[in-house]
């Protein structure tokens, strides 16, 4: 069986930055403990699977090395770019996802820039474990709410930028099906920074996440007074990406960049 398979940096312009995503065309889903192999196989924090569908719309999932996800924006990212990288010509185009339809616009930046329409995911009052904190190597928070992941506010962005957690022990604590999101007012023209951390879900720290801004945008829109935000993931490899609150929605864009086109032969 041979499979298209792409290697896209997704929340960048350039090679070598960015969330790495791995893209699979199939024409039908292949057994889940297959794709999980695929996806442990190539180490990236996600990889996706994309099944045209008879309407012209595609199905699609999301796995990280070790398991399914129920949201990932950069890998939907990643496979907007790669079906336009084949000749897609009907846009925007329409995911069938666990998470609902999600739809992708080219945006008028250019061919390499998207706009994802994702479910917004507020963040609510929540209790804080105690090793948290701790483990994330914070003293204090000025606060900590949940969605699907916990997100941890700080004050400063180079708290967040110089974060050093224990990974180990982050591992341990009990997040339901995400991870920790630490964020910060930014400087300049950036609105907010951030990083995640999710190793309970394979991903030890995610280089440029999408699915966070469903929860982040929320938050710094009403802390801001600001509809549309730019934001920077202060990872190694870095990302920066543009939220905009649309009602119970989040208009997510971003740019993404080929690395590697071939085939997996199973």
């Amino acid at each position: 069986m041979a499979i298209p398979y792409y290697h896209v940096d997704a929340f960048t312009g350039e090679l070598f930055a960015g969330n790495p995503a791995g893209v699979c065309i199939v024409s039908a889903f292949l057994a889940d403990d297959l794709m999980q192999n695929i996806a442990a196989e190539n180490r990236h924090s996600e990889t996706a699977f994309v099944v045209p569908r008879a309407d012209g719309d595609f199905d699609l999932r999301w796995f990280t090395p070790t398991v399914e996800d129920d949201l990932c924006g950069h890998a939907t990212l990643a496979s907007a770019y790669v079906l336009a990288l084949r000749g897609h010509d009907v846009w925007p185009v329409r995911f069938h996802t666990c998470s609902g339809v999600l739809t992708v616009a080219q945006d008028e930046d250019g061919e390499d820039g998207f706009a994802m329409d994702l479910p917004a995911r507020p963040p609510q009052p929540c209790a804080t474990p105690a090793e948290l904190l701790p483990a994330l190597g914070l003293c204090a928070a000025s606060l900590v709410m949940k969605s699907r992941d916990y997100m941890v506010v700080v004050d400063d962005a180079e708290q967040v930028r110089a974060l050093a957690p224990d990974i180990a022990a982050l591992a341990k604590i009990e997040m339901g099906n995400g991870g920790a999101i630490v964020t910060a007012p930014g400087k300049g023209d950036v609105d907010y920074v951030c990083r995640l951390f999710a190793p309970a879900e394979g991903i030890d720290e995610d280089p440029a996440t999408g699915s966070i801004h469903c929860t982040l945008a929320p938050y710094w829109s009403a802390r801001l007074g600001k509809e549309t935000l730019r934001a920077q993931q202060l990872s190694a490899r870095g990302g920066t990406m543009q939220s905009t609150m649309c009602g119970d929605r989040v208009k997510v864009k971003g740019k993404a960049r080929l690395y590697l086109q071939g085939t997996l032969e199973l």
